[in-house]
C-alpha cells in the first residue's frame, strides 16, 4: 500500500495514494498503522482524499485500529473520505463509528483537542488535600 507521510509535531499525517482499500490490504493496513502507537508521537490523521472506493474488510480493520489508538491514549482521526466512499460507510451504518472530519485542518484541531482533553483528565487531582 502506498501511503506519503507527513509528521507534525502532535501527530503524523498518513495519505493513503491508492484508489481502492481492499480485503487483501487489511493485514498491511493493521500493521503498518499500528506501528505509530510505538512512537513518542502516536497519534494518526488519516487522509483518504485520493481512496475511491473501500471493501467492508478494510473499513472494519481501520475502525479496529482506531479503537486500538484510543485505548493507547492516542487519537486516530479519518479525513477527506470521498462522497461515494462515505456514502458507503454511511449505508453500512459504520459512519457514525469512524472519528471522521471533512478536511485535515479539522482533523488536526480534533487530535489537538483530544490531546488537552488527556492532559486535563491526567492531571485531574485534586486541587486541595483534605487531610
Amino acid at each position: 500500500m502506498q501511503v506519503k507521510i507527513d509528521t507534525k509535531e502532535k501527530f503524523h499525517v498518513i495519505t493513503i495514494l491508492e484508489p481502492k482499500l481492499t480485503a487483501n490490504m487489511t493485514a498491511e493496513i493493521q500493521s503498518g498503522l499500528s506501528t505509530y502507537l510505538q512512537n513518542d508521537v502516536k497519534s494518526v490523521v488519516l487522509n483518504m482524499k485520493q481512496v475511491e472506493a473501500i471493501e467492508l474488510p478494510a473499513i472494519e480493520t481501520l475502525i479496529k485500529v482506531q479503537q486500538s489508538y484510543y485505548e493507547n491514549n492516542a487519537s486516530f482521526v479519518v479525513c477527506e473520505i470521498q462522497p461515494g466512499v462515505e456514502q458507503y460507510l454511511d449505508e453500512q451504518q459504520l459512519l457514525e463509528i469512524l472519528s471522521a472530519t471533512p478536511t485535515e485542518s479539522e482533523a488536526w484541531d480534533i487530535v489537538q483537542m483530544e490531546e488537552i482533553e488527556r492532559e486535563l483528565l491526567d492531571d485531574d487531582e485534586p486541587l486541595f488535600n483534605n487531610d
